[in-house]
């Protein structure tokens, strides 16, 4: 249900949720003021819908408001426990607890006293209500949370979160308790995402008011409520090159990150938007690298005449590392359309940056090129040249199964790379001009974990098979 549907359904039944979860006094001049559209967010997450999701571009503050509604809602109810959950505890720890869950406090509620457990990783209020923060990935501290009753859970960056862990932890909303007003506190789950594909959970749920296993209609619609929330609702409150920066995205991340669409189904895709979110790692987070590779595909000749031409014939420029934890991270995106003498010497000084172990690059469409460039930019470098026998999507394979186990991650943010991973499916590249920078980071990855890219020769043997029947042997007896 959209937010105007769910608003009308509340107004029609005289409750507009400002009892359940009130907004706090406008502030002064030269405070806190929600824009328009995030009135409208705060006046949807306060009414009668159990499960709410925000969804849409980046900066937009889905989260910030989300936050700022659990705080208004344990100050109502004394004693109340929420949740905060994220597929991975060390990303809630950052982006919640030490940055948006402290600016909300000081932002919104300068006067409320509250301390942080920073050993069990709560938020607990002088009025003895709590919030906690818990990552999906830790087994210990997930089987804790979910062993306690919680009058809201709020899955931050759903689009990471598998479906079963959703069902497993909306069993818990199960919190009876009173508000200062006498009335219970209605449970709530709520939701916020960049909307990945159409082929996400919440896509199903709230979208098209399917369950997403059985893509039956789901039971009491009036439950699930959507609002979409871009970076221009947010604009006066961003700095102009942010919003510059996100409108000037590629295609397939712009519809996401600017405009806040879930995006078309990539048939057999091999990398899933929710997949690469999902093992999205910080840079903090790091364990020490035993090896690091770096992979080239160079680029065509001659001068770009469009942006799309000059993308096409950029030289991919990717920087793998090999933790001591047995995963690969994929540490800098580092392609870029220039001269070979230019990318060659970026190649060069990030060697000698990172310490690197060695450079790998492609013989196809160089030649012997890639090698006489690099080695003229440092001579005494560990290069080793590669040649491409089959096809892009093929080349790709191998690693898909990896990515989806959390075995190679991302640091950071690599959106056009990302938009290029996202592109390949086992029938193919459906993307536009060749992915320079995909090219240049399965190179990399094949150096690191050779076994999966070895090409399998079958033996030479005039050998025919042969079937025993009855006793008697033959071809088909």
């Amino acid at each position: 249900m959209e937010a105007s549907q769910a608003l009308d359904a509340a107004q029609q039944a005289g409750d507009t949720g400002r009892s359940m979860c009130a907004l706090p006094p406008e502030p002064k001049p030269g405070g806190f003021a929600l824009t328009a559209r995030q009135k409208e967010a705060q006046a949807l997450l306060a009414a009668g819908a159990t499960h709410i999701l925000l969804r849409g571009g980046a900066r937009a503050a889905k989260t910030f408001l989300i936050v700022r509604t659990i705080v208004i809602r344990a100050l109502k109810a004394p004693g109340s426990r929420h949740a905060i959950l994220r597929f991975r505890f060390n990303h809630v720890r950052a982006s919640i607890v030490n940055d948006t869950f402290p600016k909300v406090m000081k932002l919104c509620f300068p006067g409320v006293g509250y301390r942080v457990d920073k050993q069990d990783w709560f938020a607990r209020f002088d009025d003895g209500s709590e919030i906690w923060f818990a990552g999906l990935d830790e087994k210990e501290r997930t089987e804790k949370i979910l062993g306690m009753e919680f009058a809201t859970v709020f899955l931050n960056e759903c689009s990471q979160i598998p479906y079963e862990s959703r069902q497993i932890a909306i069993t818990r909303l199960s919190q009876k308790v009173m508000q200062t007003d006498g009335r219970q506190l209605p449970i709530r789950g709520y939701y916020d995402e960049n909307p990945p594909s159409k082929a996400h959970w919440s896509y199903k749920l709230f979208i098209k008011g399917v369950d997403p296993e059985t893509d039956q209609p789901i039971t009491n619609p009036e439950r699930y409520a959507t609002m979409q929330m871009n970076p221009a609702d947010n604009a006066e409150n961003l700095p102009q090159e942010t919003l510059d920066e996100l409108q000037n995205l590629p295609g397939r991340l712009r519809k996401r990150f600017w405009e806040g669409e879930f995006g078309e189904v990539v048939a057999n895709a091999l990398f899933p938007a929710e997949v690469l979110d999902r093992w999205r790692v910080m840079r903090g987070e790091l364990p020490e690298m035993r090896r690091i590779v770096i992979g080239v595909d160079p680029s065509g000749t001659g001068k770009a005449e469009t942006v799309q031409e000059a993308e096409r014939k950029a030289t991919g420029i990717c920087v793998v590392g090999l933790g001591n934890d047995g995963v690969a991270y994929v540490l800098e995106d580092l392609t870029m359309t220039a001269p070979p003498s230019v990318w060659a010497g970026v190649v060069a000084s990030t060697y000698d940056r990172l310490e690197a172990d060695r450079v790998v690059g492609e013989i196809n469409f160089g030649g012997a090129m890639v090698e006489d460039v690099i080695r003229t930019a440092k001579p005494s470098i560990a290069f080793r040249m590669v040649r491409a026998s089959r096809g892009k999507h093929k080349r790709a394979e191998p690693f898909s199964a990896l990515f989806d186990q959390g075995k190679i991650r991302i640091v950071g943010h690599m959106r056009k790379l990302e938009d290029e991973l996202e592109s390949f499916s086992s029938d193919g590249y459906m993307g536009a001009g060749s992915p320079n920078r995909g090219d240049s980071l399965f190179w990399s990855l094949a150096e690191l974990f050779p076994a999966l890219t070895a090409e399998k020769r079958r033996p030479q043997s005039n050998w025919v098979p042969q079937v025993v029947v009855g006793g008697r042997t033959g071809w088909m007896c």
